[in-house]
């Protein structure tokens, strides 16, 4: 069977840039964090390893030597990362046009 799903993780990862457990930290906790460039490396790197199994086991699969559950699996694991990377850049560009639009 594959692993966990990519998204999960993804989510997850972006989880914690959005974390209410304090209510104002100051520039030190933010600045030990993890921040928003190294968890989209993150992302875009679970992204590719996901493709590369789905990719791995389409060939078994073509050999005959993968099931077809496997299959179904990996690709579906793939598409949710996608969707999921997807929707936060699709956020990540509103928030800049929302930004661009405020007044100096």
């Amino acid at each position: 069977m594959t692993t966990p799903s990519i998204a999960a993780q993804a989510y997850a990862g972006l989880a914690r840039l959005n974390n209410p457990a304090g209510p104002m930290r100051d520039a030190a906790a933010l600045s030990s964090g993890p921040n928003f460039g190294a968890l989209l490396k993150d992302a875009l790197g679970s992204l590719s390893q996901s493709a590369r199994n789905t990719d791995t086991q389409a060939q078994a699969m073509a050999t005959g030597k993968a099931n077809i559950v496997d299959v179904v699996t990996a690709v579906a694991e793939t598409e949710v990362a996608i969707n999921a990377l997807v929707s936060v850049r699709d956020r990540v560009i509103q928030s800049y046009e929302e930004i661009m639009k405020m007044p100096i």
